[in-house]
């Protein structure tokens, strides 16, 4: 008969209050879990917390309506030359959660708030402001206002263009 001696007893006596307190804890909290990545949502979901500023884009910034140069070009334009119009005319076209299709995906017809800004998803969830592009640069814009597209469309870009 083995007979336990005071060490050996502390350690089984921990041991077994561990095994208890694991086994009845509760689920670890969500504050550990890892931020999923943002998706797009469409400019409307800015609207509730950026009223003033989706108000001056909606009635201001060409962007906002421009999914109807694609529509009225879309006549004279092969599906592959459509498709690479969705690139800067589109929200988050060929990433993750962005444009897929007119169907698929009506509220990213245009190109919104989160072309400059980036997803907005995690931002809207938590307010979090550093969920979010905020400080936009020229950079940023010459994404889609490429020199060669400046020139072909005489377009003049505008940093902070209509919203801020």
């Amino acid at each position: 008969m083995h007979t336990l001696t005071p060490t050996s007893s502390r350690k089984r006596i921990i041991f077994t209050a561990l095994a208890v307190l694991l086994m009845y804890s509760s689920p670890p909290s969500n504050s550990y879990a890892a931020t999923p990545p943002p998706t797009y949502l469409g400019s409307l979901a800015c609207q509730p917390c950026h009223a003033d500023e989706y108000r001056r884009f909606i009635t201001y910034a060409k962007k906002s309506h421009s999914f109807e140069s694609i529509e009225r070009l879309r006549h004279g334009l092969t599906a592959k030359e459509i498709e690479g119009c969705y690139r800067c005319h589109t929200t988050g076209y060929g990433k993750r959660g962005g444009f897929v299709s007119l169907a698929a995906t009506p509220q990213l017809k245009d190109a919104g708030c989160e072309v400059c800004h980036g997803p907005g998803s995690n931002h809207a969830a938590t307010g979090d402001p550093s969920a979010i592009k905020s400080q936009l640069d020229k950079e940023d814009c010459e994404a889609c206002h490429t020199s060669d597209r400046v020139a072909a469309f005489r377009f003049k870009p505008l940093i902070h263009g209509g919203a801020h």
